[in-house]
């Protein structure tokens, strides 16, 4: 077993360097890397996975991972998952936000466009192989259009959940007929009573901070209260979390606007989790503590909803899905992910990285290079990145 966690270590720090281009494509990354390199998950327990954290507030794309380790290595695995997949990025903001001015005047070069690039070819091989996959009929694939549509025109992270809602809806009503129903397992080494005391863990302490940070009035427990409450609220990926944080940092006086909005620019240039923005926040904050300390507590506050509300669900999860009537639930949840995952592709990752025709060349090359040569994800980031700076 402990080699096991230190491979899924290995593995997601090797992920944290490389995933750059946002949420979406690091579940690209992940399909990758774990379904299609490793097999240690199938398409379909995968695709259920990023259903239940698309579900789940925080940051989805962290929750896969943490599930992803827990499902190869246990607690010490989902823990060994999430510090590979967060600590690169992490460290380099922490490092920015102490002085480190060699980074400010890289955050617009070519090579970071380029990468960008390189994230919509991956982003776009992940959502063809699962689409192939997950909407092998008429019905799914329209199931996966209006998701997109909906999505798209009316976005929101309510708007997500709700088309995940109206995807099971829709899997129990037109999709009885389907011969496609597999029930893959997914190990999560927890029982239903670890995950409901991870449940209930979450709920007392989203409860019970606040108050505890009015009574005592210690600093720290404010700034675990509030990252904490942060990491609690917020639907829809890392971007959605910025004006939670920003109500809880600036006006407060903790950290100016300005720094506030320089830390933001340089979490779009660094690879893994836009959560780790919050070490930025820690380490920049004009009140103790802040530096490596400040960070780590910010961190720590803003991720824990995410173990405790992946952890607590889990073990829940895993006995729904063996219903009848969830198996075909789960077909249309599936099918409406694949949409949640095309509108993401069009918005932010293609708006953001093909702004011209030298993009859509470079993308077109790197999807061949994924799809028909079968080279890893990471190798086309690194051709991206070098060609990039050729060529822009």
């Amino acid at each position: 077993m402990l080699s096991n966690v230190f491979e899924v270590f290995w593995v997601f720090l090797r992920l944290g360097l490389t995933s750059f281009g946002g949420p979406i494509a690091h579940l690209s990354y992940f399909h990758d890397e774990f379904v299609k390199r490793r097999q240690w998950l199938n398409e379909h327990a995968y695709a259920d996975l990023v259903a239940l954290c698309q579900f789940l507030p925080g940051p989805a794309s962290s929750q896969v991972g943490i599930a992803i380790g827990l499902n190869r290595a246990g607690l010490m695995g989902a823990l060994a998952a999430w510090l590979g997949f967060t600590l690169p990025s992490s460290i380099v903001l922490v490092l920015f936000a102490l002085g480190i001015s060699k980074f400010t005047g890289s955050l617009d070069t070519s090579w970071l466009h380029a990468l960008k690039v390189a994230a919509v070819a991956v982003v776009a091989q992940a959502i063809w192989s699962m689409g192939v996959k997950l909407c092998p009929d008429k019905e799914r694939i329209a199931i996966a259009v209006m998701a997109a549509i909906l999505v798209s025109t009316l976005s929101s992270g309510w708007m997500q959940i709700s088309v995940i809602v109206l995807g099971a809806v829709a899997g129990i009503l037109f999709l009885r007929n389907s011969t496609s129903l597999p029930v893959v397992p997914f190990e999560t080494h927890l029982s239903k009573k670890q995950g409901a005391f991870f449940l209930s863990t979450f709920l007392a302490l989203l409860l019970v901070l606040p108050y505890l940070a009015q009574v005592l009035d210690l600093h720290e427990l404010k700034v675990f209260d509030s990252f904490y409450r942060a990491g609690s609220l917020v639907f829809g990926g890392g971007h959605v979390v910025l004006p939670l944080l920003q109500a809880q940092v600036v006006p407060t006086g903790w950290v100016s606007n300005d720094l506030f909005m320089a830390g933001y620019g340089a979490a779009q240039a660094v690879p893994g989790p836009l959560f780790t923005f919050t070490a930025y926040l820690g380490a920049i904050s004009n009140v103790p503590p802040n530096g490596w300390m400040g960070a780590i507590l910010c961190l720590s506050a803003a991720f824990l909803p995410a173990f405790l509300l992946i952890l607590g669900a889990l073990p829940f999860w895993e006995n729904l899905r063996k219903f009848k009537k969830m198996r075909f639930a789960m077909l249309g949840i599936n099918a409406a992910v694949v949409g949640i995952l095309l509108a993401a592709f069009y918005h932010p990752v293609w708006t953001s990285g093909i702004l011209n025709a030298k993009d859509f060349s470079l993308a077109l090359v790197g999807f061949a290079l994924l799809t028909f040569w079968r080279t890893p994800s990471w190798a086309v980031v690194v051709f991206s990145a070098l060609l990039g700076a050729v060529l822009f």
